[in-house]
């Protein structure tokens, strides 16, 4: 008992190891070329022999009838074949008495197995090799059928040569017997359309094709030559018509008498001597008869000057000019078309780009190229890292059928197909024993990865790669999105370049530890978004309290950032400020919610569509909605100062803003709950996670583990709607930044910062104001006032619009106008009525006042 049990292991592991040597030898790509070579040279070997063949073959054929010992082992016997007696026999093998002259397409299905045997890639490798089989098996039979019915034919024999070798020749005689000469012919024309359908599927149809369009061709040089032979017959007949009828009307004419002297004939500018005698003969004796034959004439006169060129036509006389009214019709009609034409004509769709219209986007030259994007991992690492994680499940007896790397910039992920039973817990629970084995930090498992039925094993490499954004800007992923706010971030574990629309999060979330990658991440989403939207079409409202992070971006101020009226810095840094700004944005959703209900559209999308096709009047209020996107560095630190006046309007925005085009980007270096609260992370679906320090704050912004195991410097999950992707984010420099914003800022921009709405806190508003008290009305009332009355227009967005305020204090205007008697009272959304109507009368009221 004892022997049997020491032999079973010994016979398995022995078992094992030629599996895994065979499956080595299968992966070595060496052993692959060579073979690959090897192949090559075995296929032009046999073509060469078989050339030879045809000048040597009947001389060697003594040679290659006799035994095989004899034409290796005696090297007194030669061939006249020049690839030696190897050659004759293997060309009399495979042309005399195999298949023939389609031998030669072996050679060619050799040389495709030497190519794949090699690595290279073979498009539809399977279809051709069988195919070519196909083809050559056939062309045997065609051959051999053909050359037995000529043989009996002609009642002679078919000599030492088949041209399709012997099994052409003998399969076509025993399918003659079986089935007769016309079920062998049959089978011949339907092998062949399978060969056709299956092997020559394009160029079928390319041929297909070719004889259609040669058929249509020649079908309209037909249809034209027609058109142009009834063309000529019909003018033809016209033409004889005309000079017969004109022959008939030239005998009744001649029988006038009395001449009609030459000053009363009508003539031409250019008269020539064939028609003087006409006028002679064409003259009546009586004015009746000059009338009659005039309508005579009319009767059968129908030839124009385009139907018989040689026809000129009489100049008509003055009674017939005042009684034709043909000419001014049809310059009436004329007229009324071209009337019709510039009402159906589209009008000019409104441009918003056009103030800055000749902005240039920033080009890439201001990036650098910080790698050279290829991945840095060797196949010595790879085989090492794999043999280290198959050793380590086989030492907790798990078996694994397949084993995948997919290397990326950073990490290399290993999926694995485990063995049939085996539980995906027990690979799991193993995550710090093949961390262990492999001397690394991060090991990662995602068991099992969706949707590819495996399990993944991330491994970061030894010598990870820096993903440049040069190489992101300028991929074609992101310079062909068609995304509302496009976002390119870095490089995915397969290198493909990731990208989101932003305007579809809406909203996100940004956490991880303190110098992980956080603000790289954030001057990446902005990059991006600068380098595809123009500065009519986005803003930006940035709040930094650390107060240096953002400031690069200040330069661009004029351009792309938006800010309360009454502030001197674009970027935010005041927690009082930031307050403010974030109820401003609120009364600017509001605002925009109500141009949009008005509009009868859903999202700012349908609502701009409607505005660049002028289907939307600005004097009622309506404008061009660019997108705002809110970016807040160092959440937490608002919170801890502010706390629910920061996290109300935030998530107020969050929930509703989605719709007109407001986004927010919240950063924080400290996820915990009391930051990361309930409210927010409902409405911030889309987060990032960069290295974090526990398993609790990876759940905390995830609300899965994984952010703890990431290797740090940009390495970093990203979480939509429940899906998780790991991305090496792309690295920007300070100086590269640097060189962005100063090459917008030396462009020409707008005269301010785009205005966000006016807001007073409720303890500064005042609570006993009387708008119809003169020592309390606006700086800009008299201003305001003069704009409503020579306009005739009580409109708010005007106000607002011509002196670059907020909403909020444009209405407090409105409502002293009011109060002051100059306007009327609030009527819904038309415009209010103006009470005075010169400016006389409100000149002497303010005058007075």
């Amino acid at each position: 008992m004892n022997k049997n049990t020491k032999r079973k292991p010994a016979a398995s592991a022995g078992k094992e190891s030629m599996t895994i040597s065979f499956k080595a030898l299968r992966e070595n790509t060496q052993l692959r070329i060579v073979a690959g070579i090897a192949l090559g040279v075995v296929s032009i070997y046999i073509l060469c022999a078989m050339i030879g063949f045809f000048f040597s073959g009947g001389v060697d054929q003594s040679l290659v009838d006799g035994p095989m010992g004899k034409i290796i082992t005696n090297p007194r016997v030669t061939a006249n074949n020049p690839t030696g007696k190897l050659g004759a026999w293997i060309s009399d093998l495979l042309i005399n008495r195999w298949f023939g002259l389609p031998s030669f397409i072996l050679c060619y299905l050799l040389m495709l197995c030497s190519f794949w045997v090699s690595g290279i890639q073979v498009k539809r490798f399977g279809r051709r090799l069988f195919i070519g089989i196909l083809m050559v098996l056939w062309g045997s039979l065609l051959l051999g059928f053909a050359t037995e019915s000529a043989a009996k034919l002609l009642d002679a024999g078919t000599g030492y040569l088949f041209p399709g070798g012997g099994h052409g020749y003998f399969l076509s005689i025993w399918l003659n017997a079986l089935i007769g000469r016309v079920g062998t012919i049959l089978l011949l024309v339907f092998t062949f359309v399978i060969i056709l359908f299956f092997g020559f599927e394009q160029t079928f149809y390319k041929c297909v094709e070719y004889v259609k369009e040669y058929l249509r061709k020649r079908k309209e040089k037909k249809m034209q030559a027609l058109q142009t032979q009834l063309a000529a017959e019909e003018e033809a007949a016209m033409r004889e018509a005309w000079n017969s009828g004109q022959e008939e009307g030239w005998e009744e004419l001649s029988d006038e008498k009395p001449p009609v002297p030459q000053e009363e004939l009508p003539r031409t500018e250019m008269e020539t001597p064939d028609e003087l005698p006409l006028p002679e003969m064409l003259q009546p004796t009586k004015d009746t008869e000059e009338k009659s034959i005039e309508e005579e004439k009319t009767d059968w006169y129908a030839p124009t000057e385009e139907e018989n060129p040689e026809f000129t036509p009489h100049p008509p006389r003055e009674e017939d000019e005042e009684e034709d009214e043909d000419p001014t019709l049809d310059v009436h009609r004329r007229q009324e078309e071209e009337k019709v034409e510039r009402n159906m004509a589209p009008e000019e769709e409104y441009d918003p780009t056009l103030e800055l219209s000749h902005y240039e986007y920033p080009p890439l030259e201001l990036l650098e190229e910080h790698a050279a994007g290829n991945p840095k991992v060797t196949q010595e690492e790879l085989e090492e890292n794999k043999d280290k994680i198959v050793e380590t499940l086989r030492n907790y007896k798990i078996e694994i059928t397949k084993i995948k790397a997919t290397i990326g910039p950073t990490v290399t992920l290993y999926e694995i197909v485990p063995a049939p039973g085996v539980k995906i817990s027990k690979i799991k629970n193993l995550e710090d024993d093949i961390a262990l084995s492999l001397a690394a930090l991060g090991i990662r498992i995602i068991a099992p990865i969706p949707g590819a039925g495996t399990i993944g094993i991330e491994v970061p490499n030894q010598n990870p790669e820096v993903v440049s954004m040069h190489g992101i800007i300028a991929s074609k992923k992101f310079q062909e999105s068609k995304f509302a706010l496009p976002v390119a971030l870095g490089r995915t574990i397969s290198n493909e370049t990731y990208t989101f629309d932003l305007a579809k999060m809406p909203h996100l979330l940004v956490a991880g530890a303190t110098g992980q990658g956080k603000s790289v991440g954030l001057n990446a989403i902005i990059t991006s978004l600068l380098y595809k939207k123009h500065p009519s079409q986005l803003k930006f409202v940035m709040v930094d309290p650390k107060k240096v992070e953002l400031s690069i971006y200040s330069v661009i101020e004029k351009h792309f950032l938006a800010k309360l009226p009454d502030e001197d810095e674009a970027i935010i840094t005041d927690t009082t400020k930031v307050v403010n700004t974030l109820n401003s944005l609120c009364i600017e959703m509001d605002t925009r919610y109500d141009l949009l209900r008005d509009a009868q559209v859903r999202n700012i999308k349908e609502y701009n569509e409607k505005f660049i096709k002028r289907q939307l009047n600005p004097n009622n209020g309506h404008r061009y909605l660019p997108y705002i996107v809110v970016v807040v560095d160092e959440f937490a630190d608002l919170i801890m100062t502010a706390g629910k006046e920061v996290e109300t309007p935030i998530a107020r925005i969050a929930q509703l803003a989605r719709a007109v085009g407001i986004h927010m980007i919240i950063a924080t270096q400290r996820p915990s709950t009391n930051v990361i609260t309930g409210i927010i992370k409902a409405n911030f679906p889309a987060r990032i996670a960069f290295k974090v320090a526990s398993m609790i704050d990876s759940r905390t912004i995830l609300d899965s583990p994984g952010a703890n195991q990431l290797i740090g410097r940009g390495d970093m999950l990203i979480s939509v709607n429940s899906e998780m992707t790991r991305v090496q984010c792309a690295f920007v420099d300070t100086p590269e930044v640097d060189a962005i914003t100063h090459f917008i800022a030396k462009q020409q921009s707008y005269a301010t910062a785009f205005a966000l709405p006016e807001y007073v806190p409720e303890g500064e508003a005042g609570g006993g104001f009387n708008e119809a008290d003169l020592g309390q009305r606006d700086g800009l009332f008299a201003d305001a006032a003069r704009l409503i009355v020579s306009s005739q227009q009580g409109s708010t967005s005007a106000i607002q619009r011509r002196f670059s305020i907020g909403y909020n204090r444009a209405g407090r205007i409105m409502d002293q106008l009011e109060a002051a008697g100059i306007v009327g009272p609030y009527e819904g959304s038309k415009a209010r009525q103006v009470l005075i109507t010169d400016e006389y009368s409100l000149e002497k009221m303010l005058n007075e006042s």
